[in-house]
Protein backbone atom coordinates (compact mmCIF):
# COMPACT_ATOMS: atom_id res chain seq x y z
CA UNK A 1 0.00 0.00 0.00
CA UNK A 2 1.96 3.27 -1.04
CA UNK A 3 2.27 5.71 1.86
CA UNK A 4 0.09 9.07 2.21
CA UNK A 5 1.77 12.39 0.93
CA UNK A 6 2.18 14.67 3.57
CA UNK A 7 0.15 17.49 2.86
CA UNK A 8 1.41 20.64 1.39
CA UNK A 9 1.00 24.47 1.43
CA UNK A 10 1.31 26.98 -1.59
CA UNK A 11 4.47 28.46 -1.17
CA UNK A 12 5.70 30.90 -3.50
CA UNK A 13 8.00 33.12 -1.33
CA UNK A 14 11.59 32.51 -1.04
CA UNK A 15 11.00 33.63 2.28
CA UNK A 16 7.92 31.10 3.18
CA UNK A 17 10.52 28.84 1.42
CA UNK A 18 13.53 28.80 3.90
CA UNK A 19 11.04 28.53 6.93
CA UNK A 20 9.76 25.14 6.01
CA UNK A 21 13.49 24.27 5.48
CA UNK A 22 14.25 25.58 8.55
CA UNK A 23 11.55 23.65 10.03
CA UNK A 24 12.60 20.41 8.28
CA UNK A 25 15.99 20.93 9.47
CA UNK A 26 14.99 21.43 13.66
CA UNK A 27 12.16 18.69 13.34
CA UNK A 28 14.54 16.01 11.95
CA UNK A 29 17.07 17.44 15.07
CA UNK A 30 14.48 16.57 17.35
CA UNK A 31 13.03 13.71 15.87
CA UNK A 32 16.59 12.33 16.26
CA UNK A 33 17.18 13.12 19.56
CA UNK A 34 13.61 12.17 21.37
CA UNK A 35 11.28 10.65 18.84
CA UNK A 36 8.51 10.41 17.58
CA UNK A 37 6.24 10.76 20.69
CA UNK A 38 8.43 12.61 23.18
CA UNK A 39 8.40 15.58 20.68
CA UNK A 40 5.34 17.75 20.44
CA UNK A 41 4.60 20.65 17.83
CA UNK A 42 4.82 23.27 20.87
CA UNK A 43 8.30 22.29 21.28
CA UNK A 44 8.87 22.28 18.13
CA UNK A 45 7.64 25.77 17.60
CA UNK A 46 9.52 27.48 20.27
CA UNK A 47 12.86 25.48 19.00
CA UNK A 48 12.76 27.57 15.42
CA UNK A 49 11.12 30.64 17.39
CA UNK A 50 7.47 30.56 15.47
CA UNK A 51 4.32 30.42 16.94
CA UNK A 52 2.53 26.96 16.41
CA UNK A 53 -0.12 28.44 14.65
CA UNK A 54 2.78 29.58 12.21
CA UNK A 55 3.96 25.96 12.63
CA UNK A 56 0.51 24.35 11.76
CA UNK A 57 0.12 26.46 8.70
CA UNK A 58 3.18 24.91 6.94
CA UNK A 59 2.34 21.51 8.59
CA UNK A 60 -1.56 20.79 9.42
CA UNK A 61 -0.19 17.99 11.87
CA UNK A 62 2.90 16.18 13.60
CA UNK A 63 2.25 13.25 10.86
CA UNK A 64 2.62 15.70 7.77
CA UNK A 65 5.43 16.69 9.22
CA UNK A 66 7.26 13.32 9.93
CA UNK A 67 6.33 13.01 6.50
CA UNK A 68 8.01 15.73 4.93
CA UNK A 69 10.97 15.11 6.96
CA UNK A 70 11.16 11.74 5.45
CA UNK A 71 10.69 13.18 1.93
CA UNK A 72 13.34 15.43 2.74
CA UNK A 73 15.84 13.51 3.75
CA UNK A 74 15.31 10.57 1.21
CA UNK A 75 15.82 13.70 -1.42
CA UNK A 76 18.97 14.67 0.13
CA UNK A 77 21.01 11.17 0.36
CA UNK A 78 19.43 10.28 -3.50
CA UNK A 79 21.18 13.75 -5.00
CA UNK A 80 24.18 13.25 -2.71
CA UNK A 81 24.71 10.03 -4.84
CA UNK A 82 24.41 12.00 -8.71
CA UNK A 83 27.49 13.10 -8.79
CA UNK A 84 29.11 9.09 -8.06
CA UNK A 85 26.31 7.33 -10.66
CA UNK A 86 28.08 8.07 -13.84
CA UNK A 87 31.19 6.95 -12.90
CA UNK A 88 29.76 3.88 -11.04
CA UNK A 89 28.14 2.51 -13.82
CA UNK A 90 31.33 1.73 -15.86
CA UNK A 91 33.05 -0.32 -12.87
CA UNK A 92 32.90 -3.98 -12.30
CA UNK A 93 30.32 -4.75 -9.32
CA UNK A 94 32.62 -5.61 -6.64
CA UNK A 95 34.08 -1.92 -7.34
CA UNK A 96 30.03 -0.38 -7.09
CA UNK A 97 29.25 -2.31 -3.86
CA UNK A 98 32.44 -1.10 -2.26
CA UNK A 99 32.09 2.93 -3.58
CA UNK A 100 28.43 2.82 -2.15
CA UNK A 101 29.21 1.71 0.77
CA UNK A 102 31.67 4.14 1.35
CA UNK A 103 29.07 6.73 0.67
CA UNK A 104 26.27 5.44 2.56
CA UNK A 105 29.36 5.43 5.67
CA UNK A 106 30.66 8.72 4.55
CA UNK A 107 26.84 10.23 4.35
CA UNK A 108 26.16 8.95 7.79
CA UNK A 109 29.45 10.03 9.12
CA UNK A 110 28.78 13.49 8.17
CA UNK A 111 25.09 13.60 8.43
CA UNK A 112 24.78 11.37 11.86
CA UNK A 113 21.55 12.87 13.11
CA UNK A 114 19.82 11.42 9.39
CA UNK A 115 20.86 8.10 10.40
CA UNK A 116 19.76 8.23 13.90
CA UNK A 117 16.54 10.09 12.62
CA UNK A 118 15.72 6.83 10.59
CA UNK A 119 16.42 4.27 13.40
CA UNK A 120 14.11 6.33 16.10
CA UNK A 121 11.43 7.44 14.02
CA UNK A 122 11.57 3.56 12.62
CA UNK A 123 10.95 1.96 15.96
CA UNK A 124 8.18 4.02 17.05
CA UNK A 125 6.56 4.60 13.84
CA UNK A 126 6.51 0.70 13.42
CA UNK A 127 4.03 0.12 15.79
CA UNK A 128 2.14 3.42 16.33
CA UNK A 129 1.94 5.18 13.03
CA UNK A 130 1.81 2.86 9.84
CA UNK A 131 1.76 6.26 6.98
CA UNK A 132 4.71 7.18 8.92
CA UNK A 133 6.15 3.48 8.77
CA UNK A 134 5.23 2.83 5.10
CA UNK A 135 7.24 6.30 4.03
CA UNK A 136 10.14 5.01 5.94
CA UNK A 137 10.25 1.45 4.01
CA UNK A 138 9.81 2.87 0.91
CA UNK A 139 12.34 5.34 1.02
CA UNK A 140 15.10 2.79 2.60
CA UNK A 141 13.78 0.38 -0.10
CA UNK A 142 15.33 2.41 -2.57
CA UNK A 143 18.78 2.25 -1.50
CA UNK A 144 18.05 -1.71 -0.78
CA UNK A 145 17.46 -2.31 -3.96
CA UNK A 146 19.71 -0.49 -5.60
CA UNK A 147 22.37 -2.40 -3.61
CA UNK A 148 20.38 -5.67 -4.59
CA UNK A 149 20.97 -4.68 -7.95
CA UNK A 150 24.87 -4.71 -7.70
CA UNK A 151 24.90 -7.88 -6.33
CA UNK A 152 22.92 -9.64 -8.90
CA UNK A 153 25.28 -7.73 -11.50
CA UNK A 154 28.07 -9.33 -10.01
CA UNK A 155 26.27 -12.51 -9.70
CA UNK A 156 24.92 -12.78 -12.85
CA UNK A 157 26.99 -10.68 -15.49
CA UNK A 158 30.14 -10.00 -14.00
CA UNK A 159 30.49 -13.51 -12.36
CA UNK A 160 32.30 -11.61 -9.00
CA UNK A 161 30.00 -12.63 -6.54
CA UNK A 162 29.00 -15.95 -4.74
CA UNK A 163 25.65 -17.29 -6.57
CA UNK A 164 24.41 -19.00 -3.25
CA UNK A 165 24.11 -15.70 -1.15
CA UNK A 166 20.77 -13.89 -1.39
CA UNK A 167 20.86 -10.67 -3.03
CA UNK A 168 18.41 -9.02 -0.94
CA UNK A 169 19.35 -10.57 2.35
CA UNK A 170 22.91 -8.81 1.95
CA UNK A 171 21.61 -5.51 0.90
CA UNK A 172 19.18 -5.60 3.84
CA UNK A 173 21.87 -6.59 5.75
CA UNK A 174 24.26 -3.10 4.57
CA UNK A 175 21.27 -0.19 5.16
CA UNK A 176 19.99 -1.60 8.16
CA UNK A 177 23.44 -2.69 9.80
CA UNK A 178 24.54 0.87 8.45
CA UNK A 179 21.54 2.83 10.53
CA UNK A 180 22.25 0.15 13.53
CA UNK A 181 26.04 1.14 14.36
CA UNK A 182 25.32 5.53 13.92
CA UNK A 183 22.64 4.69 16.53
CA UNK A 184 25.36 2.44 18.45
CA UNK A 185 28.07 5.02 17.38
CA UNK A 186 25.90 8.00 19.42
CA UNK A 187 25.27 5.51 22.62
CA UNK A 188 29.13 5.28 22.44
CA UNK A 189 30.49 7.93 20.93
CA UNK A 190 33.06 9.11 24.17
CA UNK A 191 34.43 5.52 23.77
CA UNK A 192 33.38 4.74 20.13
CA UNK A 193 34.95 5.65 16.84
CA UNK A 194 32.46 5.30 13.88
CA UNK A 195 34.84 4.71 11.11
CA UNK A 196 36.58 1.36 12.13
CA UNK A 197 33.26 -0.22 13.04
CA UNK A 198 31.27 0.47 9.58
CA UNK A 199 34.22 -0.25 7.57
CA UNK A 200 34.38 -3.66 9.22
CA UNK A 201 30.47 -4.54 8.67
CA UNK A 202 31.51 -3.66 4.87
CA UNK A 203 34.74 -5.64 4.70
CA UNK A 204 33.37 -8.68 6.15
CA UNK A 205 30.01 -8.31 3.21
CA UNK A 206 32.05 -7.99 0.56
CA UNK A 207 34.59 -10.45 1.44
CA UNK A 208 32.08 -12.67 2.16
CA UNK A 209 30.53 -12.14 -1.37
CA UNK A 210 33.78 -12.68 -3.08
CA UNK A 211 34.23 -15.87 -5.21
Amino acid sequence: MPSRSPAKRAIKQDRAVKTRHDILNSAITLFARRGILATTMAELARAIHMTPGALYWHFPTKEDLLLAAIEELHQRFVASFEPLLLDMVKWPAAKQLEAFCKHVAQFLQDNREHGIFYGMVGAEAAENTEDVASALRTALQVYVTAIQQIIRYGQEKTKEFRTDVDAQTIANALIFGNIGLVVQHNLFRETLSYAPIVQSLHQVVLKGILK
